[in-house]
């Protein structure tokens, strides 16, 4: 019989294979294993995930082109860690943002148009009608069932939590934090959901989302109010201040507010969405940038002493790409990379990290063989004598087009010789003409990127699906 106490042959073998493995280390080896190890095991106190709606790689260099230059760098590139990821979704090699943002969240697939659902949730009946009236859910019942998102994960586990939009706050990507839809568009379901003391309020929201800035007051307000899109008297915006939110409507007023005497924090700017950050700036209109919305968003949830969990995005990245209009879709893109310049200046990134990435691609496209330093928003000139590329009409071209969208005939389009195409509406040309009114233009069904930098970050690396960010995002918090 053996002994309690006496290891067997093979645990005894066992032992001095490892002391010789450990004795053969040098005391910096050891050092480095130690702090690696470390790094293992830490998790991040807070994450702030950056979300640029459609901002695919295109995007990407063209808004450092045009704010930069070829040589530039956003700051977004600064990040350390570097991704492709990939974005369809379960019905349709092109997603929208529904179930591509919900991927992120949840770590489930979905069908386009569904927000944080199951995977057998549809977001149209058999005969392709949507789930939504008016704004309002018609979702039946044993159609799908929410799935839990890291907002409620970070919110059960004691974190301040937070979503930030130049959108309606109600909309596709900050909905999926925090609300569970059949259909995207059901958006004054989604604003209850989010609504302190309401009726169909996600009771996994505790308290609360303590921070939530962006657009969409027609929502919030009454049936009987001037501007009002609810279909009922629901005064969700008179909940929010009842359950202890501070509120504010304008940019000036989020600029007076000091998060040290704020616990929960509600803005509203806009009706609809915030208008394009060219807009705001060129007609002095009184709203926040992303970034400042940032910086409050950060000051308010930091108190915490458990941590937090925010997503900001820059929603009308991708609604200027739609309506084929570069110009706004690269000044959103800088405002949206100032808004991540901001953050890296508040956190310490040894307890924070830092995600950035897009829901999807869009159709937008290089052309021709421009010179460097010739304007990102203009015509080719090529690059090597600097004169006018011309098709084979022979008239010129602009080096950004869109494959497809519904920018209407324009006597110009035959030839832009004369035409300011760096003008602040300007429309690009489009390849596949849809018919109607601009902002059609489809999404684009290409990888899209991902930088990272901050604690947890390592595993941020490589080609993945969507579904796989949520995992190392929960993993990172140690939830």
């Amino acid at each position: 019989m053996k002994s309690a106490n006496k290891p067997s042959s093979k645990q005894f073998q066992r032992r001095i294979y490892q002391c010789a493995a450990l004795c053969a280390l040098t005391p910096l080896s050891l050092l480095f294993t130690a702090n690696v190890m470390a790094a293992d095991a830490a998790a991040a106190k807070n994450v702030i995930f950056f979300l640029g709606d459609g901002m695919g790689p295109v995007t990407v260099t063209a808004a450092r082109i045009y704010g930069h230059g070829e040589a530039g760098r956003l700051t977004m590139e600064t990040l350390t860690r570097t991704a492709r990821v990939k974005t369809f979704s379960l019905d349709a090699q092109t997603t929208d943002s529904a179930p591509s943002m919900a991927a992120y969240m949840t770590g489930v697939k979905m069908k386009n148009d569904v927000i944080s659902m199951s995977s057998d949730t549809s977001a149209f009946d058999a005969n392709g009608k949507p789930y939504q009236v008016k704004a309002d859910s018609t979702c039946v019942a044993g159609n799908g069932q929410p799935v839990q998102t890291l907002l409620e994960l970070a919110k059960g586990a004691g974190k301040a939590v937070g979503a930030v939009s130049t959108t309606r706050i109600s909309h596709a990507t900050p909905a999926t934090t925090y609300s569970h839809v059949c259909n995207r568009d059901a958006y004054n379901t989604i604003t209850e959901q989010a609504t302190p003391g309401a009726a169909r309020y996600n009771t996994a929201l505790k308290d609360g989302v303590d921070v939530l800035l962006g657009g969409g007051l027609r929502h919030f307000l009454p049936k009987s109010t001037p501007g009002s899109q609810r279909n009922d008297e629901l005064d969700a915006l008179g909940m929010f201040k009842a359950a202890g939110y501070t509120y504010v409507a304008s940019g000036s007023e989020l600029k007076n507010v000091n998060p040290a005497g704020v616990s929960k924090l509600l803005g509203l700017f806009s009706a609809s969405d915030m208008d394009y950050e060219l807009d705001r700036v060129k007609k002095n209109l009184n709203q926040p940038s992303l970034a400042e919305m940032t910086e409050k968003a950060i000051g308010v949830l930091k108190k915490n002493p458990k941590g937090y969990f925010l997503m900001v995005e820059g929603g009308r990245i991708d609604h200027a790409l739609h309506g084929t209009n570069a110009k706004r879709a690269l000044e959103d893109t800088l405002a949206f990379d100032a808004a991540i310049k901001k953050a890296l200046e508040l956190v310490d990134l040894k307890d924070t990290l830092i995600v950035v990435t897009a829901d999807h691609d869009h159709a937008i496209g290089f052309n021709g063989y421009p010179k460097r330093g010739n304007p990102i928003l203009g015509k080719v000139a090529n690059y090597y004598d600097g004169k006018l590329a011309l098709a084979a009409d022979g008239k010129p071209y602009t080096t950004l087009v869109f494959g497809n969208g519904s920018a209407p005939r324009r006597p110009e389009d035959g030839d832009l010789t004369n035409v300011d195409t760096e003008a602040d509406d300007y429309l690009q040309q489009v390849g596949v003409r849809f018919a109607g009114s601009p902002g059609s233009e489809t999404h684009g069904g290409g990888d899209v990127m991902l930088f990272s930098a901050g604690a947890g970050s390592d595993s941020f690396k490589g080609t993945f699906e969507n579904i796989k960010v949520f995992g190392k995002v929960k993993n990172a918090l140690g939830l």
